[in-house]
């Protein structure tokens, strides 16, 4: 049973916001456990329920081992603060973020990463590889932005979002990744999943041996059975993985309820 269920918000706002916080709290710890951060840079990013383009983020300068659900920011479409707090936004950071946030409505979560893995495949020239059978599930799916230095130029926010189109898995060359979601659960399950991808891609290369890729139709016949299992019920089962992760955060340290 989570221990959030049925607890009451910590500070001034709605119990929708306050399971939101909680949520994406949760994922900065699992970020930091998995060692998915890059020390206090970094983001992941979650809409504020209701009607309002309102945004959740880490305060910049804390560790993502630090982020309790009533430490993050709440911001506007442009970064702005909107919570009193001594701690900034890293406008680098946000820039990202806001690409999505501006033009999909339907996705509320966004998470980024620079781990090793995930900027080695962003910096070779074919990208994600249809190697095995995690990887050849974003066959199609997965969309690329070209470098153009640090992310602090505005106007690079409409050619992400114009590059991402109507995909919810974007590789920044030379970067890092992104993936959003609906929800938290759904973009985690994309991050996890395109991060072992990655893993999985350089342990194959680094093996010197000659690489096997399956027939191009059956990375697309792998492609279409996740469609379909998407489509029987997928997402309800990210929501049962997102509890499972949940609990072994709450196990772990149940301080990012705070």
């Amino acid at each position: 049973m989570l221990k959030t269920v049925g607890t009451k918000p910590k500070i001034d706002c709605s119990a929708e916001e306050w399971a939101a916080r909680v949520d994406l709290a949760c994922a900065y710890r699992l970020f930091d456990h998995f060692g998915w951060h890059s020390l206090i840079y970094n983001h992941i990013t979650l809409r504020v329920p209701g009607p309002k383009r309102h945004f959740l983020i880490n305060p910049f300068g804390l560790l993502y081992r630090e982020i309790t659900a009533s430490n993050l920011l709440k911001v506007d479409l442009d970064g702005n603060k909107l919570t009193a707090s001594p701690w900034e936004v890293w406008e680098a950071g946000f820039v990202v973020h806001s690409s999505v946030h501006r033009s999909r409505e339907d996705l509320h979560c966004v998470m980024h990463t620079h781990t090793t893995a995930g900027v080695a495949v962003s910096c070779q020239s074919e990208g994600l590889l249809p190697l095995d059978l995690t990887s050849m599930l974003f066959t199609g799916r997965v969309a690329y932005h070209e470098f153009e230095g640090i992310t602090t130029d505005r106007d690079e926010c409409e050619r992400i979002a114009a590059d991402l189109g109507d995909k919810r898995v974007l590789i920044l060359r030379n970067h890092g990744l992104l993936t959003a979601g609906a929800t938290v659960a759904d973009a985690f399950q994309d991050m996890y999943q395109l991060e072992q991808a990655c893993k999985i891609q350089l342990t194959a290369q680094s093996s010197g041996a000659k690489l096997n890729f399956p027939d191009t139709f059956i990375a697309a016949k792998t492609r279409r059975q996740g469609d379909a299992s998407m489509d029987n019920g997928m997402a309800s089962r990210n929501a049962m993985q997102w509890a499972a992760m949940r609990r072994w955060m709450e196990e772990l340290d149940p301080s990012f309820m705070n």
